[in-house]
């Protein structure tokens, strides 16, 4: 008699979130683009980001907003996901992946996002994806009622899951590098 192994359904793994983030580096009309196109390339209102301290040589002042990010979950991040993943050819380096299952990368011009055009008002900006990966019952401990403890086996995701998952979930093919 043949015993199907079953899996724990708390151990599988989920997308929690895609950050994407655009940095300028300062203030002004550029800034003003990079918000407009990653609001046209999410669906979602960007935040600003602020410089934590001021460097004289880059001409950065403390507080002053230097980039735009978004947070996208569920459906919309896994959409985004998909093309993000399709302008890299869906080939992830192994070093861009961290010991607690994140994954972050870059994309160099915005123009390699499928279903996107050039637009010269806006020009062409790079941008950086952050993955990140946890389990199911992970709220538990970042709820503001009733927290709990989660043992580390649960809490972390290795490197080695975080790479199995998106090898079967979204046909990403990891290079070394």
């Amino acid at each position: 008699m043949a015993e199907t192994q079953t899996v724990n359904p708390m151990r599988k793994l989920r997308l929690e979130k895609v950050t994407v983030n655009i940095g300028v580096g300062e203030a002004g009309e550029r800034l003003q683009k990079a918000y407009q196109l990653l609001q046209e390339l999410t669906g979602v209102k960007p935040v600003y980001t602020i410089a934590k301290r001021t460097i004289r040589e880059f001409g950065v002042r403390k507080g002053a907003p230097i980039g735009v990010k978004v947070t996208l979950r569920g459906k919309k991040a896994e959409e985004f996901l998909n093309k993000v993943l399709a302008a890299v050819g869906h080939r992830i380096k192994a070093s861009s992946f961290d010991e607690y299952g994140n994954v972050s990368f870059g994309i160099a011009e915005h123009v390699l996002i499928p279903g996107t055009r050039y637009d010269p008002e806006i020009g062409i900006f790079g941008m950086d994806v952050a993955i990140t990966l946890v389990r199911p019952g992970f709220r538990v401990a970042r709820r503001r009622r009733k927290k709990a403890h989660i043992p580390k086996r649960h809490r972390t995701v290795s490197k080695e899951e975080a790479m199995e998952f998106l090898k079967q979930n979204f046909n990403v093919t990891i290079v070394e590098g």
